[in-house]
């Protein structure tokens, strides 16, 4: 059968107008084919582990299909990974919902719950997805500038001010992507505070970096549990237990919630994987070492990250958690991308513009990554920028 580029006939959704595949995997994949057109790359763009999957992780995914496990399961999810899911989030098992990666989940309480003009309150910077799932699901994304100056962080007067009678959803993350930004007790009870006056008003705690956050860690839910009723947590096994290719990610939420979102997600994938969730189910109730000792490998990396980029004179705050740096970029070359792109043909370094999370002007590079890359990559960004 001969292959045709012809796009005769093809009508593309109006809602995919404005939607495209997004910036960080335009850039991490022309890095990709960089090297393998012999291109010395350092690639610090993607938000992506560098440690390996547990072994012990590996072993029970192993178990679970030499024992048979390949079934269809239940769409919600095996009721042993939703057992264990809810113990540790102090719910029931009829309060979870595993998806095929935490972005699943997001995406499916907006299909679940947003009807066409339903707004969802997001703060700036935020994770590249956020805006184009709401916008999918038919609803408006508000989003909020949130520079550095206040830490990144959403405040109450600014969601007070944003709320309207269409208002759905708040969506907060903590610790933040691309930022690192952790809300404190004290602040997520001052927004708290502002919602409790709102009672058609959600929210959304993307929560998926809790356990790589370098100061005290606080739910959304234990901040403000009058809330619990109206709050989705989103978390999964990615980025701590570096199981991204997995795909197994979850929320915990009230019961009617979870109920629509099983509906939404039996159209689409129905269960996720079955070996994926025996693994997912041993890297929770399994050894927790790791959790500790990996968090303190990530600290050494942020610190190596930012000392460096401040002295090549980007300046650049102390994250609280997750595994990025969100600096400012030069004086010299201000245009985030234009920037970007330089640091890609004279320095082989792949970082994402801040143009990319709505908030221009900065540079998202994550140090997920082996010391000896993170400190080239470094290297090449000073000795870049001082040719400037």
């Amino acid at each position: 059968m001969t292959q045709t580029t012809s796009t005769e006939g093809f009508q593309r959704a109006e809602r995919l107008q404005g939607i495209e595949l997004s910036e960080i995997v335009r850039i991490s994949e022309h890095a990709a084919r960089l090297r393998a057109q012999g291109v010395d790359v350092v690639a610090l763009s993607t938000g992506e582990p560098d440690f390996p999957t547990p072994d012990h992780v590996v072993e029970a995914a192993n178990r679970a299909a030499v024992d048979g496990q390949t079934r269809y399961p239940a769409t919600a999810g095996t009721p042993a990974l939703r057992e264990a899911i809810a113990a540790g989030a102090g719910a029931q098992p009829e309060n979870v919902i595993v998806s095929t990666g935490a972005k699943q989940v997001l995406s499916g309480a907006m299909m679940a719950t947003l009807n066409p003009g339903d707004e969802v309150i997001t703060a700036a910077p935020f994770w590249t997805s956020y805006a184009d799932m709401v916008t999918l699901a038919g609803g408006v994304p508000t989003i909020l500038s949130c520079p550095a100056e206040q830490g990144f962080k959403l405040r109450p007067g600014q969601l007070e001010a944003a709320i309207t009678p269409r208002t759905r959803w708040v969506l907060l993350n903590t610790p933040s992507n691309p930022t690192g930004a952790v809300y404190s007790k004290t602040e997520l009870q001052a927004l708290g505070a502002v919602l409790k006056k709102h009672p058609q008003v959600w929210v959304v705690s993307d929560e998926i970096y809790q356990y790589l956050s370098y100061v005290p860690f606080t739910p959304f839910v234990q901040a403000v549990p009058e809330l619990a009723d109206r709050t989705l947590t989103v978390n999964g096994v990615s980025k701590a237990y570096s199981m991204t290719g997995w795909r197994i990610g979850w929320g915990v939420g009230p019961v009617p919630l979870i109920k629509a979102m099983i509906a939404v997600q039996g159209q689409i994938t129905s269960g996720a994987c079955s070996i994926a969730q025996a693994a997912a189910l041993e890297a929770i109730t399994g050894p927790q070492d790791l959790l500790s000792e990996r968090r303190k490998a990530m600290r050494v990396c942020r610190d190596l990250v930012v000392d460096g980029l401040n002295r090549a004179g980007l300046e650049c705050a102390v994250p609280d958690g997750a595994f990025y740096v969100f600096p400012k970029t030069p004086a010299k070359m201000p245009v985030d991308h234009e920037f970007c792109r330089y640091l890609l043909d004279e320095a082989g370094v792949a970082l994402v513009p801040g143009r990319a999370f709505g908030m221009p002007g900065h540079l998202r590079l994550s140090f997920a990554y082996a010391t000896e890359s993170l400190q080239e990559g470094v290297r090449r960004i000073a000795d870049a920028t001082a040719k400037l």
